[in-house]
């Protein structure tokens, strides 16, 4: 009589590989590989290995060691070899840097997600690897830079107006003559006309000047950023003379955040807190008329306790209530540069592990890379800003604009005025 099984072989054979230890599991994907590899140069031979045959046409000459890594970790495959000529598994291995390339895609997302060279070899290790250089690691790394590069590069005027724009600044650390000097990586955001967040460039800077920020937006330009109405940055040296030289009839929003700590330094401790619900109270308003009559009810209660504080507000007035020239719905993603700083934070979780960066082109591969990816989370989510108070706020005229319109009217009359004394003179 024959009795029926009462445990499903194959079904135990599975479990107790996938309880395993990546050991067990290294070992029996080692033996099921050289077997097949076995196989395949008996066929090449003609005959198995150890008997004899009139149809053999070859020997084995003993074996030679590969490492191969996988998932289980690092393999140490026997491949056979042969009296005459050679056998090579091509279906298996590549014949050079089959590692390297195997690595390449995981090395560059670690990279990407912050992991420095100086700890990617135990990261590798951790993962079942043997050994990777630091040297093979920047070499896997640098496949990035096409990438980055191409986005970097990319035309803007398919995408444009860009009507909103947010710039900022990051200071990194950088070895440089054998030294660790700070840089400073400039960013800059903008709403394109489908009313998507974009990321519009990165550069690196030696120093964050007038200089860096010319030539920064004097390449948004070439790469064809129009249609600008405002930008949102915090006050940054030479920004704004940067802003005028690129970008004409554009305002400048000077981040209220920001602005508030600059107007604490100037302001008395035991004042500030009061002083600060003050200046919070302006944008809480319902409209632009009750804005600007606010910050005037401030200005005037301020000048005679605290004058130094009524100036300064006084002077900054045109720079921090700039967004009221803009629709009331949208104040509070123009007013600060508040999505910047949550964009920067991102890219310090990546930069803060690799500390100190090799070279200024390391900085872009790491930061261009977040900002790509960044970008592309952009473009799948829902839109920033809404196509109505888009195309509104693209008709919108600044204050510089309101204020520059009656000169030139004046200068137009004045020129009209001109030509007809002169052309009474020659007649």
């Amino acid at each position: 009589m024959t009795v029926t099984p009462s445990i499903d072989a194959a079904r135990l054979i599975e479990e107790q590989l996938a309880q395993a230890s990546p050991d067990l599991l290294r070992e029996l994907l080692t033996s099921f590989i050289n077997t097949l590899m076995s196989a395949e140069a008996d066929a090449v031979c003609g005959a198995a290995y150890g008997t004899s045959s009139p149809e053999r046409t070859n020997r084995r000459n003993g074996y030679r060691g590969r490492d191969f890594d996988t998932r289980t970790g690092t393999l140490e495959l026997e491949i056979p070899k042969l009296r005459a000529g050679t056998y090579f598994p091509e279906w298996l291995l590549e014949r050079r840097k089959r590692a390297e390339r195997a690595l390449t895609s995981v090395v560059a997302t670690c990279y990407l997600l912050g992991v420095s060279t100086r700890r990617m070899d135990k990261l590798v290790q951790s993962l079942g690897i043997t050994t990777l250089s630091k040297s093979q690691v920047s070499e896997m790394a640098k496949d990035l830079d096409a990438h980055v590069e191409q986005f970097r590069s990319r035309r803007l005027d398919d995408a444009g107006p860009f009507t909103f724009v947010e710039a900022d600044a990051l200071v990194l650390k950088v070895r440089e003559g054998g030294r660790v000097v700070p840089v400073h990586a400039l960013v800059a955001t903008g709403v394109d006309a489908d009313g998507h967040r974009q990321i519009l460039g990165v550069q690196v800077t030696t120093s964050e000047d007038g200089a860096g920020w010319l030539g920064f937006f004097r390449d948004l330009t070439a790469r064809g950023l129009t249609g600008v109405r405002l930008v949102t940055s915090d006050a940054h040296s030479g920004l704004v003379a940067a802003i005028a030289a690129t970008l004409p009839g554009a305002a400048w929003q000077r981040c209220r955040t920001h602005y508030a700590a600059n107007l604490m330094a100037t302001t008395p401790k035991s004042s500030w807190p009061w002083v600060k619900a003050l200046l919070h109270s302006v944008y809480d308003q319902p409209d632009t008329d009750a804005v600007h009559a606010q910050f005037d009810r401030i200005v005037d209660a301020l000048a005679s306790k605290l004058p130094t504080v009524a100036e300064h507000l006084e002077t900054e007035r045109p720079d921090i209530l700039a967004f009221t020239s803009f629709p009331k719905e949208i104040w509070r993603q123009i007013w600060s540069n508040n999505p910047n700083e949550r964009l920067n934070r991102e890219i310090r979780r990546r930069t803060d592990v690799a500390g100190i960066f090799p070279d200024r082109a390391s900085i872009i591969r790491l930061v261009g890379a977040v900002l790509a990816e960044q970008h592309d989370e952009w473009a799948e989510a829902r839109r920033y800003l809404g196509l109505d108070v888009l195309a509104r706020s693209h008709t919108t005229t600044t204050t510089e604009e309101a204020t520059d319109q009656p000169i030139l009217q004046a200068l137009t009359v004045l020129g009209q005025d001109v030509g007809d004394t002169t052309r009474r003179l020659l007649t």
